[in-house]
């Protein structure tokens, strides 16, 4: 890839990781537009660990007291002793199921999946969804019922929540879609349902990041350039991705997900159209 392909795509990634648009599909949709080729699920994948760095700098306070709290459970032998244990365990279980789906259908996820017709349908799927848990959470907010915040995250949320992410592995449905998504139907606030997605995000992008590092290795650092342009596109995506975590909290503290719904909505209809006027190839 040129230079220019590489600093576009790694502020793409670090644009769409958090916001509920799915960067997968945006990563594999703008070379399509510009008639660049598939940058590919490896490339897509060890960037990622840019936007990594970005949620463990943001919430590295946090992340200190889970990890210092679930190593004390450990040492005690005992498990969610405290409220930042608990929140630790809860998302090692949150992360389970995709680290089972990502392991299970890796070459569907690599080939079949990233077809363009695939993120399309996913795109407006998700895209209603998450249209019925915003009409529900205003049908709560109208009832003067208050969602949830992150202090009262429980067992059976991460459960679906983390079920919503490995769903997510379909391009084009989004991690933070789904996430949020499912935060939203176990009664969270917007907010709650999003810092919970950040938090969740953390092992899975690491796991899926090393391990496409490792497994292409060959592909992704040929040469001595492929490297600094891997390094450098990761970088990228850290810092823009640095800078939308606490737009995005600020955001969902006061408004709602329509304009996202309404832009996935918008991007699948156009997607749907090129494809079917065979104007793009899927």
């Amino acid at each position: 890839m040129s230079w220019i392909e590489i600093i576009v795509l790694a502020i793409v990634q670090g644009l769409t990781e958090f916001i509920p648009v799915s960067s997968t599909a945006h990563l594999k949709i703008v070379p399509t537009l510009f008639g660049w080729s598939d940058p590919g699920a490896s490339f897509t994948a060890v960037i990622q660990i840019g936007t990594l760095v970005a949620v463990v700098s943001y919430f590295w306070r946090d992340i200190m007291r889970v990890i210092t709290a679930m190593l004390a459970d450990l040492r005690r032998g005992k498990l969610a002793t405290t409220y930042d244990a608990r929140l630790g365990w809860m998302i090692a279980l949150g992360t389970l199921p995709i680290v089972v789906v990502g392991l299970v259908f890796r070459h569907q996820i690599k080939t079949a999946l990233r077809s363009l017709y695939v993120m399309s349908a996913a795109l407006a799927g998700v895209a209603l969804l998450l249209a019925a848990a915003e009409w529900w959470v205003r049908r709560r907010e109208a009832a003067r019922i208050h969602g949830r915040d992150i202090g009262q995250v429980g067992w059976a949320d991460a459960v679906v929540v983390g079920c919503a992410q490995a769903a997510a592995l379909v391009p084009g449905t989004s991690r933070s879609g789904a996430t949020i998504l499912g935060g939203l139907t176990r009664g969270l606030t917007r907010e709650a349902a999003a810092r919970f997605s950040f938090l969740l995000s953390i092992p899975s992008i690491f796991a899926a990041g090393v391990f496409e590092l490792l497994e292409a290795r060959k592909d992704l650092l040929s040469s001595s350039q492929d490297a600094v342009k891997l390094l450098v596109a990761t970088v990228v995506a850290g810092i823009v991705g640095y800078a939308t975590i606490p737009w995005l909290l600020g955001y969902l503290r006061t408004r709602t997900m329509n304009v996202f719904i309404v832009y996935r909505l918008l991007l699948a209809a156009l997607l749907w159209w090129l494809l079917t006027s065979g104007r793009l190839t899927p």
